[in-house]
């Protein structure tokens, strides 16, 4: 053999040495980080690019130093604990959740993982924190005080409608969060003369049906709550809105991809944006418990008037000048 093989070859494992120290250490394996991301949306969910791209500007690239492991619920809040269980036993370093439902399973899951929340109700009063500025367990995040929001919607509504007498209220009253809101909501409703009847839903099949139970010609305007099945039934909400011509009220600026009125409620993406932090801050070394929660302290109102011209609601100048977005 040639001394110049055996000097290239001797070279070569030279310059391949740390890599192998590394790798026999772990030390490699240990510089990728894992996230699980638990949500009970079936499929992509627009505002998540929001954590991914603050990822990328806080210097975790997928693939290189982090890995997402997305996981999504087939039956949404049916198979919640059991895909939180499986994403336990995978051993992320850290969780993300999106809603209130699935924080609370990640907590039931487990006590010592790092949970960071999102999209959620009121944190305390749901029982996934023992106050907003010590947590004290292993989780924290982001989250809004729901019933006020809540409320805060109907009034809007009432402003766009003020002869609405009877109002249909759709709602997943499976979610903690929702369930909380609602002796508070209707006691805001019979203070304003106003009857809100609700109507419940669980899955797609009772969207379905309670879409066809809400007597349409009876009732005077439509609340939509603020749960991930009805944005997921979304375009049938907002169709069914649309055909009965009846002024609606939705939780979130994504439903306007579906044609809808109006919206009032926290921009998701920034709310994404903001769980992308505390899983930054909590992967370099913080504790979840002394990390205080964040409350979400900015809602946009978002009105489209084309579909008010479509469906022959006249929208007051006081609610257009209020209005940070308006869609023509």
């Amino acid at each position: 053999m040639s001394t110049n093989i055996v000097r290239r070859d001797f070279l070569a494992l030279l310059g391949a040495l740390p890599w192998l120290l590394m790798t026999g250490s772990g030390e490699a394996q240990d510089s990728i980080r894992r996230i699980g991301f638990l949500t009970p949306m079936p499929g992509a969910f627009p505002p998540e690019e929001g954590f991914r791209t603050r990822l990328r500007e806080l210097g975790y690239e997928e693939g290189r130093n982090i890995v997402i492991d997305w996981r999504r619920t087939a039956k949404h809040y049916e198979d919640l604990a059991s895909v939180a269980r499986d994403l336990v036993q995978s051993r992320p370093d850290l969780i993300v959740t999106m809603t209130t439902p699935a924080a609370r399973a990640a907590l039931a899951a487990t006590k010592t993982i790092p949970i960071v929340f999102t999209a959620v109700g009121d944190a305390v009063a749901t029982g996934l924190v023992q106050s907003l500025a010590r947590p004290g367990a292993n989780a924290t995040g982001v989250s809004h005080l729901g019933t006020e929001v809540s409320a805060k919607r109907l009034d809007l509504l009432r402003q766009l409608a003020p002869h609405a007498r009877r109002i249909a209220y759709l709602q997943n009253l499976s979610n903690p969060s929702s369930a909380q809101q609602m002796d508070p909501l209707h006691a805001v409703a019979r203070a304003a003369g106003v009857k809100l009847e609700t109507f419940n839903v669980r899955n797609s099949a009772e969207v379905d049906a309670q879409l066809h139970a809400i007597p349409w010609k009876e009732v005077d305007a439509l609340l939509v709550g603020a749960d991930s099945l009805l944005i997921f039934e979304g375009s049938k909400i907002a169709q069914a809105a649309r055909l009965a011509k009846l002024p609606a009220m939705f939780p979130w600026g994504e439903y306007h991809v579906h044609g809808v009125l109006m919206s009032y409620g926290p921009n998701l993406t920034e709310v994404c944006r903001h769980a992308a932090d505390y899983a930054d801050k909590i992967l370099k070394g913080s504790k979840p418990s002394e990390l205080p929660v964040e409350q979400v302290t900015r809602f946009n109102l978002i009105i489209d008037t084309h579909v008010a011209k479509s469906i022959g609601v006249k929208i007051p100048k006081e609610l257009l000048y209020r209005a940070d977005e308006v869609i023509h």
